[in-house]
């Protein structure tokens, strides 16, 4: 139902006329917006909810004859301009509480017209204690834009459900934007602070938008642009207030006045939490003002400049090591051959066709080794191979010493799925990706988790440079419990899952090795791709 509100309250105008002595200037009359009115819309509003059903949303719109744009001002602090007069606001404090909201319609030559409106509205929504402690700490906590790691800020479709779907920046790819000396403090009285160069003693810095939403920061400079993208634009310290809310059950941190978070893209300063379950991390969205994308952040509160704790791990007795020191065929009393090329490509529309013959034991090492060939109507060949019935376990420190082929189009990958696999199929039963490379990523190591609500591109990962992959051996590893999945390389923590009872990653797992070619993560293939192979010196299993 909505309640509608006419009020007329004092009207004021704001008309300014420049005129000299000797000229006469016809400037034609300006006037005031008049007739402005207000109609409010609570959500879930009805006859036996009259103050709504709890989420605490609220829609404004507002008309006013002549009017340019409408700004609403709200008792928080939070003032937002926009020129459909429309906007939706999410109201925080618990309990029934009754809100003045004040508007204004501007119209030319800075005319302007103002009413306000009373709305009482129903919040039951409480933040919950973890949340509010993970990102207030001891009240000095400073958040930052997580800069090493790729996909902490890039793009999706507006209402997407995969982080940086449409793009995604690479590990310190916007250093010279002005956006990763900033640091962001929620501090526990709703206060939220911004600081936007944390490496200098002054109170200013630069900071980072998108034209030409960034002009509602009231800066004029003559800045760098990179295609829409406004870099180091000058800006000083400042505060604003912070509050959490839950509309559609969706944690949300809403943001007063021009308060933002890595980038500007004005809009409504609201970003929804889509992920929290990382420790001393959070993943967040939130759409532009122009309507045209969501945009996507990694934050930290690690400070990313002192040295990492040294990873001590709690599994030291080896239970189980295949280290391929005799040469021949694989021993196939522990491990399963895979053939073929499975339903679509083996899910990932792959672009080879396993067999038997491209897997050896050479040189005290497996070697796998994907070919440009035609076999069975595929353009590739390269082998697939498990421990699925043979050897599986629960929990312990997985290592495996590896080199790792190279060429556009390579997909090597050392993992896990779980011993239920036949019987609840995939993603439901768990996988645990120890080592994935891309050949079109040279560099750069995958480690990543996929279960029921975070699988393929939406999948609980992180990723770490590491030079020269295909030149030299690195240990990739992972230390599995019931606690926590840990991801290394080279003794180096890159990320970390808290585990918990109701994951699919407390039960038996089997190995998987193979080299993909093509598909949805190893991309195009170079056309001059002939053949390379990747070398498994061992793989141990500590419990």
């Amino acid at each position: 139902m909505k309640n509608i509100l006419k009020i007329s309250l004092s009207v004021f105008m704001l008309v300014f006329f420049m005129a000299c002595t000797d000229d006469d200037y016809d400037i034609g009359e300006i006037t005031a917006p008049t007739n402005l009115q207000v109609e409010t819309a609570i959500l879930g509003q009805s006859d036996d909810m009259p103050d709504g059903d709890g989420s605490g949303e609220v829609t404004f719109t507002a008309t006013a004859q002549g009017a340019m744009t409408y700004k609403f001002i709200f008792e928080n602090g939070t003032e937002v301009t926009t020129a459909s007069g429309v906007y939706t606001h999410p109201f925080s404090e618990t309990g029934t509480q009754t809100y003045n909201v004040n508007i204004i319609a501007y119209g030319p030559g800075g005319t302007a017209s103002s009413t306000s409106v009373e709305v009482a509205v129903l919040v039951t929504y409480e933040p919950p204690a973890d949340l509010l402690e993970k990102l207030i700490g001891d009240g000095a906590k400073e958040w930052r834009i997580k800069a090493e790691a790729a996909g902490h800020f890039g793009l999706g479709p507006v209402g997407g459900s995969i982080p940086t779907e449409w793009y995604g920046a690479g590990p310190n790819e916007k250093a010279h934007t002005g956006m990763y000396d900033d640091r962001y403090i929620f501090e526990e009285d709703g206060t939220f602070v911004h600081i936007t160069d944390i490496t200098n003693d002054d109170a200013s810095g630069t900071v980072f938008g998108r034209a030409p939403l960034v002009e509602q920061l009231g800066v004029s400079c003559d800045c760098e642009t990179e295609g829409d993208d406004v870099l180091n634009i000058p800006y000083d310290d400042y505060t604003e207030n912070w509050s959490i809310s839950a509309p559609g059950g969706n944690e949300t941190i809403n943001l007063t006045g021009i308060g933002f978070i890595g980038y500007y893209i004005g809009g409504d300063h609201r970003y929804e939490i889509f992920d929290r379950s990382v420790p001393n991390e959070l993943i967040i969205k939130s759409t532009d003002g122009n309507g045209d994308f969501d945009w996507w952040f990694i934050l930290t509160s690690d400070s990313g400049g002192g040295a990492e704790e040294e990873f001590v791990s709690e599994y030291n007795e080896l239970h189980r090591e295949f280290n391929f020191d005799t040469d021949g065929e694989l021993d196939t009393t522990v491990w399963n051959f895979e053939t073929g090329n499975g339903e679509d490509g083996w899910g990932n529309q792959e672009s080879q066709y396993y067999t038997e013959d491209n897997a050896v034991i050479s040189g005290g090492n497996l070697v796998i080794t994907a070919k440009a060939e035609d076999i069975e109507g595929f353009d590739y060949s390269s082998s697939r191979i498990t421990t699925k019935d043979n050897f599986e376990f629960t929990y312990g420190r997985i290592e495996a010493r590896a080199k790792l082929p190279e060429g556009a189009g390579t997909w090597p990958a050392i993992w896990m799925l779980g011993s239920d696999f036949d019987e609840v199929g995939w993603p439901q039963t768990g996988e645990i990706d120890i080592m994935e490379h891309a050949g079109n990523e040279q560099d750069l190591i995958h480690g990543t988790l996929h279960y029921e609500g975070r699988s393929g591109g939406d999948a609980d990962g992180n990723t770490i440079e590491v030079d020269g992959v295909s030149d030299d051996f690195h240990i990739y590893t992972v230390e599995w419990s019931d606690e926590h999945i840990i991801f290394l390389v080279d003794g180096e923590v890159f990320h970390t899952y808290e585990n918990n009872p109701d994951s699919p990653f407390n039960k038996d797992f089997f190995l998987i090795l193979n080299v993909a070619m093509g598909g949805t993560f190893g991309g195009e293939i170079n056309p001059d791709f002939v053949e390379s192979s990747m070398e498994v010196d061992y793989i141990r299993v500590f419990q």
